[in-house]
């Protein structure tokens, strides 16, 4: 939970309601010079290569590992996710980054085409000031996310992390700007108003990660501009289980992508959809599974799922329960209320598609199960959503393969997680995203494609 004085951004840890830290709040009128600022700043730092770049972020990496416990304690106490959470989510970003560097360094580097009677040069170029803004689930990995390429790439970063987790994103961004020229990156804190002046100033790519309404407001207002848009949006990812499938590690992948976090992840499962014939065994290990996720603050031991990031996160969540088993859900494990944030995670059997928890994105630690006859019903209740980030497909290999094909979501797992292997990027489909980020691919979209052709010699 984050309030805010007449100066100061607040930040409380959720699991205790104590007061964790406070930044100034940026005042809206201050952002253009700010911009303005890192345009500046952009003249020097796009004249490096992209290896010149990485080279200098490099160290950065070695920084971030050394403080991952405290970076961690901070996130956690912030956020409200196990602490082991917090420090793999800052020790990874840390270890990983000199890697990542040369990678989109690699990925953005001159290439040359020939034909027979002219050479081309492919330039990526930096787009100028891009936007950052980040959300609050994975405080420090998110920013990290779009900051990096953004940079590696030429750009100058204009950083604005979520309202409720200010103190790891400041504190990330401190780290980058002990290795970085002045004005490469600068952090704005505030919420609506400042979000809204920082897309509406002279920047020219906008990197967002966040809801669809607000995904919808952004795009409305850099139409104008027509400025580059990276939207990773909401989505409702849907897990099938087919006849023949491991249920043991189904029900295994279905508890821990629909608790991680609390639910506060942009790829949990909010959609079980299991074959009629192995449903009663998928639900009795899915319950059996959840027993293991204990509720608590991060800062304790035991502690598998830590609170919800504020009341009304979880207000929410509990409308869509209660309105689920208003129209015939079953709740089948949990659903026991708790003081304060904490929500229990919950298993509901017997869903439809007319209730809002199977159409709207929900956010939080429940796992809904519906049986299906057979397989082409299950491929159309996964596909009959307007998102389309992530799913899952657990059953025999050729059946599931020739099922993800079908999906409609823009990543897919087979008997394991959506995540690709190295260098894929990270898509989303539908109203689940605009552009896309990560991987090669996924960094090329910070950049200004430029072509140079000269006649070729004889």
């Amino acid at each position: 939970m984050t309030t805010t004085t007449t100066a100061q951004l607040e930040s409380f840890n959720p699991a205790t309601g104590e007061l964790v830290g406070s930044v100034p709040i940026t005042p809206p009128e201050d952002i253009p010079a700010i911009v303005a600022r890192a345009r500046e700043a952009l003249k020097s730092w796009g004249s490096l290569s992209a290896q010149e770049r990485a080279d200098i972020i490099r160290p950065a990496g070695k920084a971030l590992a050394d403080r991952a416990d405290e970076l961690g304690e901070l996130l956690t106490r912030e956020m409200g996710k196990p602490l082991g959470e917090g420090v793999g989510e800052c020790r990874g970003t840390g270890e990983g980054l000199s890697d990542e560097v040369d990678e989109i360094a690699k990925a953005v580097a001159p290439e040359t085409l020939t034909g027979e009677a002219v050479t081309t040069t492919l330039y990526h170029d930096p787009l100028g000031v891009c936007a950052a803004i980040t959300p609050w689930n994975f405080p420090l990995a998110m920013p990290h996310w779009m900051v990096m390429p953004a940079l590696v790439t030429g750009n100058t970063v204009v950083l604005k992390p979520s309202e409720q987790t200010p103190l790891i994103a400041q504190a990330y961004a401190d780290v980058l700007n002990q290795f970085l020229p002045e004005g490469v990156l600068q952090v704005v804190h505030g919420a609506d108003d400042q979000g809204k002046a920082l897309v509406a100033a002279d920047v020219d790519l906008i990197a967002f990660t966040g809801s669809k309404a607000v995904g919808q407001k952004i795009m409305q207002s850099a139409a104008g501009g027509l400025k580059r848009l990276i939207l990773e949006l909401g989505s409702k990812d849907p897990l099938i289980v087919l006849e023949g499938a491991d249920l043991d590690a189904a029900a295994t992948f279905a508890a821990r992508n629909s608790f991680r976090n609390c639910g506060q992840v942009c790829v949990s499962t909010e959609r079980i959809y299991v074959q009629d014939s192995v449903k009663d065994q998928f639900l009795s290990k899915l319950i059996e599974q959840s027993k293991a996720y204990t509720v608590g603050d991060g800062m304790d031991e035991a502690t598998v799922v830590g609170p919800m990031i504020d009341e009304n996160q979880k207000n929410h969540v509990v409308a869509q329960v209660q309105d689920a088993t208003g129209k015939g859900a079953k709740v089948v494990f949990g659903g026991e209320p708790r003081d304060g944030r904490f929500m229990s995670p919950t298993v509901l059997d017997n869903v439809t598609h007319e209730m809002d928890i199977m159409k709207t994105e929900t956010f939080g630690p429940i796992a809904c199960v519906m049986g299906v006859r057979d397989i082409e019903q299950a491929v159309e209740l996964a596909n009959d959503s307007e998102y389309g980030l992530g799913g899952a497909v657990f059953g025999p290999e050729d059946k599931a393969r020739a099922i993800a094909r079908r999906l409609t979501s823009a990543m897919v797992g087979i008997n394991r997680g959506l995540g690709g292997a190295p260098g894929s990027p990270w898509v989303g489909a539908k109203q689940s995203g605009y552009s896309y980020h990560s991987g090669p691919m996924g960094h090329r979209q910070f950049c200004q494609v430029r072509v140079v052709s000269e006649a070729r010699a004889e």
